[in-house]
């Protein structure tokens, strides 16, 4: 019995019909062009995997110069390097990083797959109307879950940027930086750095232990009791625990030398922001580190900050870090864990026949999709968008 059967409860004529369509994929893997995006969703050794599996790989002149891999390292793995962009958005599958622009859309062919973060404020009502005319597929990376509890993708960046957070954190705090000139935790005789994470999640968790490591004192807020109680099990004592209790919140942020906002946002129903009232009340030259930026923000200060609007910044006398995408900052960490995730799926696409043969047997794939044959089918971003939401598996339903 082969895996696929043993995994996924469908019919043996269905199973049959899948593994019998095997067939070669075109990925095309372009350049980003925002300044600061250097991540990649395939490594030099991921390439040279997908390639052996018998699909064609369509690389973009000097796209790996951001993490420092050479076109020549992903040509040596079997990728076809060029500078022709409307080539490579013409391949079955395009894998990019932020949400393809409207110059992207157009260049793409009919019921092309085009993967991406899902970043709201770079998609507009009129990308998703050009996807709909080009009836395309669109699958964000964060969506994507096989049972609506772990997201293999968002653990992954989450994990990579609650690290990150206190890394920056320590620089920001020093007289090299323009900081207050404190050691991000503590030394014998001196009260420890604290630090307050908005967020019980993945990235929040990091942030703690990292910043536990280094001796600071840690509080965390969320709404979700169940994850405070997981954190408090997982982490120990040492770290304070609270819901959104305003009266604890404000307290906390008076005596706080850092907060890191951590919450998530995507496909949740409620949005919780920290008020501007409460970043008022921190100390002058305290640090805000806003993970959640690409998500609207955050802290009243940091949502939906305009284009052109400075990601580092001063407000109230605290410092906010609004940098988009941390997880960019260690680009070339980010993209081997995003090789690793998408190599099995590629090669299993490739065996079922292509996109709507995965997403018809695997649930974690299907549910990465916002957009199928250009409808949207994913109800946080079409709320984003007022817009009417499909179910999916009725159009999966007619193959």
């Amino acid at each position: 019995m082969s895996k696929i059967q043993e995994t996924v409860n469908i019919p043996l004529e269905l199973l049959k019909e899948l593994t019998n369509s095997r067939r070669s994929l075109t990925i095309g893997i372009p350049k980003e062009n925002l300044k600061m995006e250097k991540r990649l969703a395939f490594t030099p050794e991921a390439v040279d995997m997908i390639v052996d599996a018998g699909h064609e790989v369509i690389f973009e002149e000097g796209a790996g110069w951001g993490v420092n891999y050479s076109d020549a390292g992903y040509a040596e793995s079997g990728a076809f390097i060029t500078n022709d962009r409307q080539l490579i958005f013409s391949c079955d599958l395009i894998f990019k990083i932020a949400p393809p622009t409207l110059e992207e859309i157009s260049w793409m062919k009919k019921r092309a797959t085009v993967f991406s973060m899902l970043q709201m404020p770079d998609i507009t009502i009129d990308t998703i109307k050009l996807m709909t005319e080009k009836q395309i597929n669109a699958i964000g990376y964060e969506l994507m879950s096989p049972d609506g509890i772990t997201f293999p993708v968002r653990n992954s960046i989450s994990e990579i940027e609650g690290s990150a957070s206190v890394s920056i954190a320590s620089e920001l705090l020093s007289n090299e930086n323009g900081g207050k000139g404190v050691l991000m935790g503590g030394v014998p005789g001196v009260s420890p750095t604290e630090v307050v994470i908005i967020g019980a999640g993945v990235a929040g968790t990091v942030a703690a232990r990292a910043a536990l490591a280094l001796g600071a004192t840690v509080k965390i807020f969320d709404s979700d009791i169940r994850k405070l109680r997981k954190l408090q099990t997982d982490l120990g004592n040492p770290v304070f625990t609270s819901v959104f209790q305003p009266n604890v919140l404000v307290n906390a942020f008076k005596s706080a030398d850092v907060v890191i906002g951590a919450m998530r946002y995507i496909n949740d129903p409620v949005r919780y922001v920290i008020s501007e009232d409460a970043v008022q009340t921190m100390k002058k030259g305290a640090l805000i580190i806003d993970l959640r930026v690409n998500q609207g923000g955050c802290f009243e200060t940091t949502c939906f900050l305009p284009a052109g609007h400075p990601m580092i910044f001063e407000k109230h006398g605290v410092l906010h870090y609004c940098v988009p995408n941390v997880s960019s900052r260690v680009a070339r960490t980010t993209s081997m864990a995003l090789s690793n995730i998408f190599i099995p799926w590629i090669i299993q696409t490739g065996e079922l026949g292509g996109v709507t043969g995965m997403a018809t047997t695997d649930i974690g794939f299907r549910s990465g999709f916002y957009m199928y044959a250009g409808k949207l089918v994913n109800s946080y971003v079409a709320k984003h968008f007022n817009l009417p939401a499909n179910d999916i598996g009725l159009f999966l339903s007619m193959f």
